[in-house]
């Protein structure tokens, strides 16, 4: 199947990567939010993106022009109604992305794919609430997502081989790689950065060493872009945290449960660069 038309779940900070990669590569592109003060913060967020690549020389005025002339914001779900792929990319909440699901299987064509954009939970839950599971796969983009290249394509036991290779082809068109990954806690990044993050956690909290020398050992000592703590402040530690909890819910498994600090520094409001405080101040940066 040939996907001509897009929609995209969310105008927050992924989905609003999502629907300006997907218009920038020549998809009219749909997105939807549950408010219009969301929906204009999204697109406005957009609007500032390409501007940004406009001033480096990376894209004509024209271009910005033409790819925003592609992009429709909607508040209602059924203007997804002519849709080939819709990614949903709403809260990491697994009984209110089984209703967006289900909304979309009523809405959407009958040969339309449905993917998540989830980090972490099971897109085999969310299928089986459609009448089309063998039709709905996780596509897992990286943010910010109109810079990083990778997308994880997560295969469940029912999702079939035919939608897997045009999920291939769809992220080639819109410039992305891809990794395919089955339908597991965490699927092949966060299953293994969370582990990292978990034990780097611990060691400060433990007092190994300050957070600058830690995260200076790992970007001059191992070629790490960033330090693990500097990571995690970007990240969003209530992100972390709501990643370890589902990952140690479904496995139980003591390596993603988690640690104290993180706990207590979600509890405090100290999330990282969002809210100007984390393992850092932000405040002046």
């Amino acid at each position: 199947m040939e996907i001509k038309k897009v929609g995209v779940v969310g105008c927050g900070l992924m989905g609003g990567g999502i629907t300006e990669v997907c218009a920038k590569a020549g998809y009219p592109t749909v997105v939807l939010e549950v408010k219009q003060e969301f929906l204009d913060k999204g697109l406005t967020n957009i609007r500032t993106s390409l501007e940004r690549v406009v001033k480096r020389g990376r894209m004509t005025e024209e271009e910005k022009n033409a790819t925003l002339g592609r992009i429709k914001g909607t508040l209602s779900v059924e203007d997804f109604s002519d849709c080939d792929l819709v990614i949903e990319a709403a809260i990491e909440n697994l009984a209110e992305k089984k209703k967006i699901f289900a909304d979309l299987d009523r809405v959407c064509p009958p040969h339309a794919f449905l993917a998540s954009n989830t980090s972490c939970l099971s897109i085999l839950d969310m299928a089986m609430v459609t009448k089309r599971p063998n039709q709905v796969l996780g596509l897992h983009f990286f943010s910010p997502v109109p810079v990083m290249q990778l997308v994880e394509i997560v295969q469940t036991l029912v999702t079939s081989d035919e939608v897997i290779k045009t999920a291939e082809q769809f992220c080639k068109s819109i410039g992305k790689q891809t990794v395919l990954c089955k339908d597991t806690p965490g699927f092949i990044a966060n299953r293994l950065a969370m582990v990292y993050l978990v034990y780097v956690f611990r060691c400060y909290e433990q007092g190994l060493a300050t957070k600058e020398d830690i995260d200076k050992t790992m970007r001059l000592g191992l070629n790490h872009p960033m330090g693990p703590l500097e990571l995690s402040d970007f990240i969003g530690l209530d992100v972390i945290y709501y990643i370890l909890s589902a990952m140690y819910e479904e496995t139980k498994d003591a390596l993603f449960a988690p640690p104290i600090i993180l706990k207590k520094m979600v509890a405090a409001g100290h999330l990282g660069r969002k809210t100007g405080k984390g393992f850092y101040d932000h405040k002046q940066s």
